[in-house]
């Protein structure tokens, strides 16, 4: 009888240190996983930022061009009138050249 309760006792004693190995690991694992959502997010805000300074920048870049653009205009308007129609024409030619590309391939 005394080696089957010593049996008993040690059986509960290693469920016991099982049990207690788990809960550590579980520890374990929630503690790392939350350090690697912190720095998830960390990185998630840096590149936001990056992106919405970049963004800023764009814009102002492109208000630039436009008053750089519309000044242009209204001290050159018959120069700036030229270049756009040669512009237009250019785009106009280079489609028309494609679309008699395109069709002589299907016959």
């Amino acid at each position: 009888m005394n080696s089957s309760k010593s049996l008993r006792t040690g059986t509960a004693g290693y469920a016991d240190d099982a049990r207690s190995a788990t809960e550590q690991a579980l520890d374990s694992t929630r503690e790392f996983a939350n350090q690697a959502f912190e720095r998830a997010g960390e990185k998630v805000r840096d590149l936001r930022y990056g992106v919405k300074d970049l963004a800023n920048k764009g814009v102002s870049s492109v208000g630039e061009y436009a008053q750089a653009t519309t000044r242009y205009v209204s001290e050159q308007p018959l120069k700036s009138a030229l270049i756009a129609a040669g512009i237009g024409a250019a785009v106009a030619a280079l489609v028309l050249a494609m679309r008699r590309n395109s069709n002589k391939r299907y016959y």
